[in-house]
């Protein structure tokens, strides 16, 4: 039960609500380590690794949604469980021999990763609890996702650097706001863009699986980076022929 101190909103454990569920979020990535240490023999370095990564993620929510009484609600838990999925696989970077000798497993977890992706969309509108906030938080864990799966497939020798650029784009154009604040502006909804980031976690997770090689990896890739390449070229259009005039 919620209650008041010291005009706060504080839970009856004496903890707000916001750091009760990243508390929770990460206790979920603790029980993802244990159990693929101890059934697949992760290394305490990718464990540790993980652990980091889910601690950023959390000080990055709690940067932004500044208000620790406002919990994160139903969609944003989906996302948030998703957030323990990608840190997971982050974390396993950090063993790159352990990553060799188990792409089935991390095909797995990316793929539940991505199945949630639709999940926290659905429950959003289901429960009618959209947000700006929650529409943030959910592109910008795409937009790391992947990066994962990229710098994952560069480790595999699955493609070339240049991969590297479907996971780049989105930081790129976040950097490019610098210069030009008019592509700060929100964008539309679009399902074109839903859809073409899909299509790049698809591709990604589809070139994990031992069976894909080199060269159909990249008969995969190369649509998905010409894909995304165009899907950011009409956002940038779109904003800047929208720009304000002076």
């Amino acid at each position: 039960m919620a209650m008041e101190q010291g005009g706060s909103c504080v839970r009856r454990g004496g903890l707000p609500r916001l750091w009760l569920e990243l508390a929770g979020g990460f206790g979920g990535v603790v029980a993802l380590l244990a159990l693929a240490m101890t059934t697949l023999a992760l290394p305490a370095g990718a464990a540790w690794a993980a652990g980091a990564v889910s601690l950023a993620i959390s000080a990055l929510i709690l940067h932004f949604r500044r208000d620790p009484c406002d919990g994160l609600g139903p969609a944003n838990r989906v996302t948030l469980a998703r957030a323990a999925l990608v840190a997971v696989l982050a974390g396993a970077l950090a063993a790159p021999e352990w990553v060799d000798a188990h792409p089935v497993a991390i095909a797995i977890v990316a793929a539940i990763a991505l199945l949630l992706d639709g999940v926290d969309g659905w429950v959003a509108r289901r429960w009618r609890c959209e947000s700006e906030f929650g529409a943030r938080f959910d592109m910008e864990l795409d937009a790391f996702l992947i990066l994962v799966l990229c710098v994952h497939l560069l480790a595999m020798d699955k493609a070339g650097p240049w991969v590297l650029a479907i996971g780049a784009m989105r930081y790129a154009f976040v950097a490019a706001m610098r210069p030009w604040p008019w592509l700060e502006r929100p964008l539309p909804d679009s399902r074109r863009r839903k859809l073409v980031c899909v299509w790049q976690v698809a591709s990604l997770l589809l070139c994990l699986l031992p069976a894909i090689g080199g060269v159909l990896a990249a008969a995969l890739l190369v649509p998905a980076l010409v894909l995304l390449a165009w899907s950011f070229a009409v956002d940038v259009r779109w904003l800047y022929r929208t720009r304000p005039r002076r």
